[in-house]
């Protein structure tokens, strides 16, 4: 007794006829509540096959109390996320995460300073369940509007925004930045490289403080050269920049760590217009070790974090906290904040 095509939606109550229960009763199976035997959970469940049947979800809503939606909000604009392979790769993360657990995904950028209002209202509007924020800066005040409407969220990268020290125990997940970086210095350093530049992301963002930390805990001073540091913006274009203004101020250097494998692109081109052979005189190491990496020429020393698994790291985060039951089993995760490892991964440029 499959419906038809372009015939009538099939509704509760022909569930509930065809199950020989209550239309209560559906409604609780439906929806996921207790209290039904598992014989008759079954019987609705095959009902509802049967039928073809879809809840409606604005009913299931009120019933539940939740919009079985996540938003993914992006504190940065949209040509930026969809020129750097790394967001593309977190989201996949995400996406394939939620997609199992039955949750839609609704994505959100910054594109100016108004937006943030826009998001806001959105946000305390309770269209979303909850919400994955990430790539904020130090003044953003997307988590303190997330705050300010109770709304369950995980950060993507280690808080650094103002009053992140007075939210109680934030949930999120971030990669060994500064430990990253340290391999990456310590392995131009036993190359025998002495004059190592590094070029950084916005210091805005934590992820690129603590890759500056790391690179100056390498080389053992609190203040190295400042001719010998340049901030690339997390983009091709400052990275071909950045790379530009270090030859400039500092021409006898041997190597340079860049915090980002995109930076580590434009970074490659500016050494090329140079003439400044790569590795024989200008030693690179970058840092994410996404696919233009091994396409890179020469094929770029970076260091690996696995950007996908932190997005699914997010969302499973945020899944447990909406409802521990979606992530009970051996791939449960505990509520806390979780740090994936960085690893150098050695090719020709470095």
């Amino acid at each position: 007794m499959v419906s038809e095509p372009n015939g009538p939606r099939p509704t509760l109550e022909a569930v509930a006829a065809l199950a020989g229960v209550s239309r209560a009763t559906v409604s609780r199976v439906v929806n996921g509540g207790a209290g039904v035997r598992a014989a008759v959970q079954e019987r609705v469940r095959q009902a509802v096959t049967e039928l073809g049947y879809v809840p409606n979800s604005a009913a299931r809503s009120l019933v539940t109390r939740r919009t079985g939606a996540v938003a993914v909000v992006i504190a940065e604009p949209e040509t930026r996320v969809f020129s750097d392979p790394f967001f593309g790769r977190q989201l996949r993360g995400i996406s394939r995460e939620l997609a199992a657990a039955d949750t839609q995904l609704l994505l959100m950028f910054v594109e100016h300073r108004d937006d943030y209002d826009r998001i806001g209202r959105y946000l305390s509007a309770g269209h979303v369940d909850g919400a994955l924020m990430f790539s904020l800066h130090r003044d953003d005040p997307l988590p303190a509007m997330a705050e300010r409407a109770g709304l369950p969220t995980v950060y993507g990268g280690r808080p650094g925004w103002a009053g992140a020290d007075r939210v109680p125990r934030p949930l999120y997940v971030d990669t060994d930045n500064r430990g990253g970086a340290r391999q990456a210095v310590r392995h131009l350093l036993g190359r025998g490289r002495r004059r190592i530049a590094v070029i950084t992301g916005p210091l805005d963002q934590t992820s690129a403080v603590d890759r500056l930390d790391g690179y100056r805990e390498a080389l053992g001073t609190a203040e190295p050269d400042p001719r010998l540091i340049a901030d690339g913006g997390f983009t091709a274009h400052g990275g071909e920049r950045a790379m530009a203004e270090l030859l400039d101020a500092a021409p006898d250097l041997d190597a340079v760590f860049i915090c980002s494998d995109l930076m580590a692109s434009g970074a490659l081109r500016t050494l090329r217009a140079r003439g400044r052979r790569v590795p024989e005189e200008v030693a690179v190491v970058g840092y994410d070790d996404l696919e233009p990496a091994a396409w890179a020429d020469p094929p770029l020393t970076t260091v690996r974090q696995d950007v996908e698994e932190m997005g699914r790291l997010m969302a499973r985060l945020l899944l447990r906290l909406l409802d521990p039951r979606k992530t009970e089993g051996s791939d449960a995760v505990e509520l806390a904040p979780v740090i994936t490892e960085a690893r150098l991964v050695v090719r020709e440029s470095g």
